[in-house]
């Protein structure tokens, strides 16, 4: 049996274990309850030993005491019975795809009424079966996360293993980050670091500037919001070839928050924080000190981004010296500043002059 086949296997136990549960409290005279852990920012803990940000003991519970309760035990059952399966046939489907098969359900009750609601089923089984949704055959829809940079790899297709190396085997694109990154073996490389990048227009720029060359650094497209997929193999970049990794963003609330995903995991899954974050991860992006010392083209802070700096500050993840400081200096210049603002001193100052002071600052050059 391979190890795909074990996994599966592993995957499909788990959920059959959970419905069990059910039957058990049924039979018991029992109310049938399920609890998942509170998914809010005042539950969330620093776990030293893991070094990552995990849920601390709040619970919620599901409970078919209340009809809304009983509706989403029942959608719970439904869907536990269509990734078992899913996974016994060897199929997969995307987290859209749950969400419309839902119309197809006999009982009108199980169905969903938003993916957002069929996404947040999908993470409450992740927590309470410690399955992760990569194992229940679950994916995304395409991130278009791509890399470029001195590294080659093993990559398992449908057509067979094949070898890809991620500047020459590539288009100016990149390699696309599959959607479940432990599928792929890391061969060799010739990587420094590793540079997370906001947005589009900044990693093309690094890239038509050749800074993956100049610098031997593995440039990871974030596409905004990072996917669970680019923040995996983020984190195996960084514990399998002992790269350092740095998050270049925007200078707003909302980047800061993208690099808080990259780094201290998200809110909405800490459970997943050991296998997706990289608490070691360092912040490159604009910080409100470069908006004043470079004398950055800004943009006024809305009142959504003090609301969200000012959030930031009772954020246990951003309860820092160094954040306290850079949000205080924010809200009180009142402006942000993009990574595009820094062409305003030409083209190539962001890869001649300020990505490398800032990672000679750093020690990472």
């Amino acid at each position: 049996m391979s190890a795909d086949t074990d996994t599966d296997a592993d995957a499909r136990a788990q959920l059959i274990d959970l419905a069990e549960e059910f039957y058990e409290q049924f039979e018991g005279g029992d109310v049938p309850t399920m609890r998942i852990p509170t998914r809010t920012k005042s539950n969330i803990e620093y776990d030293e030993d893991k070094n990552v940000w995990v849920y601390g003991d709040r619970e919620s519970t599901r409970t078919a005491k209340t009809i809304s309760g009983a509706e989403k035990l029942l959608k719970a059952t439904y869907t536990i019975d269509f990734l078992a399966r899913q996974l016994d046939q060897d199929r997969s489907s995307t987290l859209r795809e749950l969400y419309y098969l839902s119309e197809s359900w006999d009982v009108d009750e199980a169905q969903f009424n938003s993916q957002d609601e069929s996404n947040s089923l999908i993470e409450d089984l992740e927590i309470v079966s410690e399955v992760k949704r990569e194992d229940f055959h679950m994916r995304p829809e395409e991130s278009g996360a791509k890399v470029m940079g001195p590294l080659l790899l093993r990559e398992q297709t449908n057509r067979g293993d094949r070898e890809i190396h991620c500047q020459d085997d590539v288009g100016q694109g990149g390699y696309q980050i599959p959607n479940n990154p432990d599928t792929i073996e890391f061969l060799d490389n010739d990587a420094e670091f590793v540079l997370c990048v906001e947005t589009g227009g900044m990693r093309d720029r690094l890239v038509e500037n050749g800074f993956d060359d100049e610098h031997d650094a593995l440039v990871v497209h974030l596409g905004g919001q990072p996917a669970r997929a680019t923040r995996r193999l983020t984190k195996r970049l960084h514990d399998e070839l002992d790269l350092p990794v740095t998050v270049f963003t925007d200078g707003d609330p909302w980047s800061y928050r993208i690099f808080g995903s990259v780094s201290y995991g998200s809110i909405k899954s800490a459970h997943l924080s050991e296998y997706l974050a990289t608490p070691e991860a360092q912040f490159i992006g604009i910080q409100p000190e470069d908006i004043v010392e470079y004398d950055l083209p800004t943009d006024p802070l809305a009142d959504s981004d003090v609301n969200a700096l000012e959030s930031e500050l009772e954020d246990p993840r951003f309860q820092t010296d160094y954040w306290e400081e850079q949000i205080e200096l924010q809200l009180d210049i009142g402006k942000k500043s993009e990574q595009q603002s820094l062409a305003s001193y030409g083209l190539d100052f962001v890869t001649e002059t300020y990505l490398p002071e800032r990672l000679d600052e750093m020690g990472v050059l």
